[in-house]
C-alpha cells in the first residue's frame, strides 16, 4: 500500500467514484479542478489499483479544502481511507482547512480538529420559469475578469483565479454577469452534470440581482432537473431556491479547522462546488 498523486488520467477515477456515490459531478469539472492545483488528488494504491481517493486543494499559502473522500466499497474497513486522509491533511499542513462533509460524519471530522460553521443544502428539481429581465444581464466574458474575481473573493476565503478562469469558460458552462449603472454586482455559472444542470457559484449584491441571474441561467439551458447548493443560514438564498420550485435533496456540514473565515455571506446564493468549496 502506498500514497500516490494522481495525474489527470487517473484522477478521472475519483470523478467516476463520486458519480457512483450519487454526487452528480459536472461533465467538465476535472480540468477546472486541476487548473487550480495539479496535485490535489491523492490516492492509496495497492497492487497497482486504487483503493481510496481524496482531494486536498491548495489555495494560496493559507487555505485548503478537502473533497472527494471515497474508499472503494470492497476495500473499506482496511485502513486505506484513514491513510489517504492523513496524507491529505499533511499536504495542507499549516493552513486553515475546510470541507463539506456528510452531516452524520461530523463527529469523525471533529476528531481531526474540524468545527461546524454552517450547513449547506442542495436544492434540486425541475425549476419553474422565471421572467428574464430585459436589461442588466451580459455574458461574463463581456465584463472585466477582475470584477468577477473580486466578487468571488468576497464570498470565498482565498483567491482562486486559475480555477475561476477555467470554470467560466469550460465546455458546456454558461456564465453570466449582472451590471447595474456600469457596476458588475453579480455573476453566476450553470453547467451540465451527470444528471441535469448545476448552478454555482451564484454571487449577487441583492436578492433581485440573484433572481435575475438565476432566471438568465435557467433560460439558457434545456429543461430538466437543476441543482443549487445554498448556505442554510442565508434565508434569502433559501427562499430563492424554494420560489423556483426546488426542494432539499441533500445536506452537508461546512466545517473548518479553525474559526470560519470572514466572507460576504449575504452575497453567496450558490456554492461553486462541494468538492472545492
Amino acid at each position: 500500500m502506498r500514497i500516490v498523486t494522481l495525474d489527470a488520467a487517473r484522477a478521472a477515477t475519483a470523478v467516476e467514484w463520486a458519480a457512483a456515490e450519487g454526487w452528480n459531478p459536472g461533465l467538465s469539472d476535472l480540468p477546472c479542478f486541476l487548473a487550480q492545483d495539479a496535485g490535489l488528488f491523492l490516492a492509496v494504491e495497492q497492487e497497482g489499483a486504487l483503493s481510496s481517493v481524496i482531494s486536498a486543494t491548495r489555495y494560496g499559502a493559507d487555505f485548503g479544502f478537502i473533497g472527494f473522500y471515497i474508499a472503494r466499497p470492497d476495500r473499506r474497513g482496511q485502513g486505506h481511507g484513514m491513510a489517504v486522509w492523513r496524507a491529505a491533511m499533511a499536504r495542507l499542513a499549516g493552513r486553515l482547512v475546510g470541507l463539506d462533509g456528510v452531516v452524520a460524519q461530523q463527529d469523525n471530522y471533529r476528531k481531526s480538529g474540524f468545527v461546524l460553521a454552517w450547513n449547506n443544502i442542495r436544492f434540486g428539481g425541475v425549476p419553474a420559469a422565471l421572467a428574464v429581465p430585459a436589461a442588466g444581464l451580459v455574458a461574463a466574458g463581456e465584463v472585466p475578469f477582475a470584477a468577477l474575481a473580486g466578487l468571488d473573493r468576497g464570498v470565498f476565503p482565498a483567491a482562486r483565479e486559475a480555477f475561476l478562469r477555467a470554470w467560466l469558460t469550460a465546455p458546456g458552462h454558461v456564465a453570466l454577469a449582472h451590471v447595474t449603472s456600469g457596476v458588475v454586482d453579480g455573476f453566476g455559472v450553470i453547467r451540465p452534470a451527470r444528471e441535469g444542470h448545476k448552478v454555482g457559484p451564484l454571487v449577487a449584491a441583492s436578492p433581485a440581482v440573484a433572481e435575475a441571474l438565476l432566471a438568465g441561467l435557467l433560460a439558457r439551458v434545456p429543461g430538466g432537473p437543476v441543482f443549487l447548493d445554498v448556505p442554510e443560514p442565508h434565508r434569502e438564498a433559501v427562499r430563492l431556491a424554494e420560489r423556483v420550485g426546488l426542494r432539499p435533496v441533500f445536506e452537508t456540514a461546512r466545517m473548518y479547522t479553525g474559526p470560519a473565515p470572514e466572507i460576504r455571506a449575504g452575497q453567496l446564493y450558490g456554492v461553486a462546488t462541494f468538492e472545492l468549496g
